[in-house]
This record gives C-alpha cells, structure tokens and sequence, in this order.
C-alpha cells in the first residue's frame, strides 16, 4: 500500500509511472557471483559516510608544532598538524577510532571487491562485446581505487605513510625524462614537499578521485541497465533474454539486507580489530625509519617489484638514462593494467569472434583464457609475496638473499607452470564436464531378491533428468532488445 502510494504521489506530478514500472520489473540473473561487484558498492557508500566525518576533524596542513595531546608518551615531540589531527581523531573525537578505522577498512575491502569481482569477469569472460567498454571502466576504477588508498593513509603523515611518499618521490623521479620536473609539481619541491603538498594531495583524496569514482560507477550502472546482465547457461536461458529476479520486491530487498551487511561488518571489523594504529608509529621525519614497514595489502605488489628488481640501470656516460626504481614500480604496474586493457581486443581478434554475448562462459569452457589469466595472476601474486612476506622469512631465518633469488625464479617458473597446468585441468574438465567439489560420481551396484546385480544410473545421468525437469518449469525472465 505505501510502494503504491508513494508511485501514484510521484506519478500524478511528473508522469513517471512508466520509468518505475519498468525500473521495478527489470530482472536481475541470479548468481551469488554477481553479488561482488555490489560489495564493492556498498564498501564506496560506507568510505564516502565516513570519509566525510573525518574531514570535519582533520587539518590539512604540514605547519610543525610541539605535540601536547591526549597520547602522553608524544608529548615534547615535533608533528605536524596533519599528524597531530589524526592522532586526536583517533583518541579525542567522539567515535572518532571506530570511524576512522572503518574507513580503513573499507578501503581494503572496496579495493579487495574489485579484484574478486574483476576475475569473475574475466574468467566467465563477461567482458566480451558489447561489454567491453563497461570492462575497461571497470579496470580504471580499480587503478583509481588504488590510487586513492594510497593517498588516504599518505595524509595521515605519520612514520610509514612518510616511507611510503619517501617511495613514491622516487618512483616519479625514476621516469624518462619528464620525472623530475612532474615529481617536483606534484610535491610542491623537494622532498617532503612544500607546505601546499599536503592540500593538494587532501584535495585530490576527498574531492577529486571520490568525484571521478562516483560519475564512473554511475557510467557502470547505467551501462550496466541498458545492455541487461549476463547469465550463466542453464535451463530456459537463451542469448535473448534474461532469466531471474525482478527488481521489487525480490532483488531490492535482497540488495538492501547486503548493505546493511557489508556497512555491518565493515563497522564490526572497524570496531574490534585494530588497524594502523599511528600513535605507535610516531610523526614522519626525513630523519627516521623504521623496520619491518608493510603498504596496505593493495600497494605490496608494487614493494615486491622493486626488491625482486637487479641493479640494472643503463647509463650513456656518467647519465643514467632510466633509474632502478622505474622498473618495479611503474613499468612493471603498468605492464599488468596494459595486459587487463588489452585482452578482450586481444582475445577477439584471436579467436576471430566478434558476435554479440549474452550468455557466460565457465572458466573450463575456454581453457586457453582461463590459462592466461591464471598464469597473469600467479605471476602478480607471486610478486606480492616478495613484498608482504619479509617478516616471515625473518621469523622462519630464511637469508635476505635467499628470498630475493627464489621471489625471481618464481616470477618467471610458475606462471610458466600454472598456464600449463590450469589449460590440462580445463581441457579434462570440459571433456568430463564433472565438478569436483560437487557431489559423488559414479554408479550403485545393487543386488536383486533374485541374486543378481543391477547398476542404477549414474549421477550424471540423474542429473540431466533432473536439469530437464526443472528446464520445463516456468521462469521468470525478460527479454533483451
């Protein structure tokens, strides 16, 4: 009685009636994979929430003060006030920890989201025309998701976000030519950087990428709407139509409850488990360092490029014509996002198909794309363990060395190892077309009152009379233009 209220009171002033009935009958596929790219949403909604509660208490401004706050053991020390405002947030605000940690979190997780969500497409294929633009949006949010993390713990200004700029300023320097007069704009000098550093940098966090963000999430959903989801093969399923759940009351409702789930734990994890605590760390100065440092998990892969990274720099002379820090930490990221850019072009003009999709693939229905984003992804993986591992190698006594010359025969050996392997188990699963992790397959032997043996039908066998069953029921669905 209110939906209709409210439609009739919407209808009678702009005529909306029949955007809503279409916008409320619209059918969603149904797969629990589909679900993370909505987590991703939903991590975006509760960062941008807090994110604004934090601006109200943090100052952007590098101008250094004795610290006299609420943390005694900083007291007497030299911070800035960007340091000094996150510690009282942290300490002082009224709910001001569990907010700036759910932040953080949130963070992690939309970053996490995007990944997962990322593979889904890949691997099922679902970046195959008309989808490939809404792809290639979808690969940039990514880069400016993790972007963006890196600049929200860089203005807290403390000991490791310091290091980490310390890095950064190196890896701008490192690029051909251009890299020393962009690095010195963008720090506003030297390192440090200037005292307009800080602003800019707190500008481009809380303004200008959320902004970029939002308008390409919009560009995502929208395209999204138009062109209809995509669907795994199934029973009544067709490159015509789409078979699911409508928008109300069934997908809505169900949306809802995973926001509030994901703002949920988010604020749970936010609240119980601690994460980046600054005040042991201590304020930034070009003078320290500490052991041990680790980037968010999104950043490791970068870290371990540069220490699986030789000393190679070519020269002409006395000029060093491109410095080691370029190799691991931009050429080889970039490398990766080019690969991510470049597939689905690559993909169609190898396998010469440039038909229309509706339909997904399974992973083993395509071993040979299913190799290559494993071997990729090994590849990557394998690099991030060299940057977020050290402290366990330390712990188990394994040589520095010993790390660095394992972490670069790895790189090179195992995605090598992984294409193979993953294109063999994709070609005998398709062959088999069995699941293993699904159920038993096989065939019961009983024996008759009579005294002799009768086999039943296979589980496959069962499962097809099963499938045709269900193929016959009716369904919910539409169909696509």
């Amino acid at each position: 009685m209110i939906t209709r209220r409210a439609i009739r009171f919407v209808d009678e002033r702009v005529g909306a009636s029949p955007g809503l009935k279409k916008a409320l009958s619209y059918v969603f596929a149904d797969h629990w994979s589909f679900m993370l790219g909505e987590i991703a949403l939903y991590a975006f909604v509760v960062l941008v929430a807090t994110g604004v509660y934090l601006t109200f208490f943090y100052v952007p401004s590098s101008s250094m003060a004795v610290y006299r706050g609420p943390y005694v053991p900083l007291h007497g020390m030299l911070a800035s006030e960007a340091y000094r405002s996150v510690v009282d947030i942290s300490l002082s605000v009224p709910a001001g920890l569990v907010i700036r940690q759910t932040h953080h979190w949130a963070a992690d997780v939309f970053v996490a989201a995007i990944v997962v969500h990322l593979f889904r497409i890949f691997f099922t294929g679902a970046y195959r025309k008309p989808r490939d633009i809404n792809y290639w949006i979808g690969v940039t949010m990514l880069g400016l998701a993790i972007f963006e993390g890196f600049l929200g713990y860089s203005l807290i200004d403390d000991l490791l976000s310091g290091q980490g700029l310390a890095i950064a300023y190196g890896v701008g320097m490192s690029i051909p030519i251009v890299g020393a007069n962009l690095t010195f704009l963008a720090f506003n000098g030297q390192f440090p950087g200037g005292p307009q550093f800080i602003p800019r940098m707190f500008i481009v966090h809380v303004l200008v990428v959320p902004v970029a963000l939002a308008t390409l999430i919009t560009i995502h959903l929208i395209t999204i709407a138009r062109q209809h989801h995509t669907q795994f093969p199934g029973p009544g399923r067709t490159e015509r139509n789409v078979v699911g759940t409508p928008t109300w009351p069934g997908y809505a409702l169900r949306s809802i409850g995973l926001l509030l789930a994901v703002a949920g734990l988010l604020f749970l994890l936010g609240g119980l488990i601690q994460i980046n605590p600054i005040w042991q760390w201590g304020p930034f100065h070009t003078y320290l360092s500490t052991n041990g440092a680790q980037p968010d998990w999104y950043l490791g892969w970068l870290i371990g490029a540069m220490r699986l990274m030789p000393n190679f720099e070519p020269h002409i002379g006395a000029a060093t014509l491109v410095p080691n820090p370029f190799w691991g930490g931009l050429l080889f990221p970039t490398l990766v996002f080019a690969f991510l850019y470049a597939w689905p072009v690559i993909e169609r003009r190898r396998t010469g198909d440039y038909r229309r999709h509706e339909l997904l693939e399974r992973p083993r229905d395509n071993p040979t794309r299913t190799a290559v984003g494993a071997a990729v992804a090994s590849w990557t993986f394998f690099v991030f363990i060299a940057g977020a591992f050290d402290r366990v190698y330390f712990r188990l006594e394994i040589p520095y060395e010993g790390q660095i010359w394992f972490g670069r025969i790895a790189t090179f050996v195992v995605p090598v190892i992984v294409f193979f392997v993953t294109r063999r188990v994709c070609r005998e699963l398709k062959r088999s077309e069995r699941h293993p992790l699904r159920g038993w397959y096989g065939s019961v032997v009983r024996r008759t009152p009579s005294g002799g043996y009768v086999a039943e039908p296979d589980v496959d066998d069962a499962s097809m009379v099963a499938e045709d069953a269900r193929a016959r029921e009716p369904s919910r669905g539409s169909t696509l233009p």
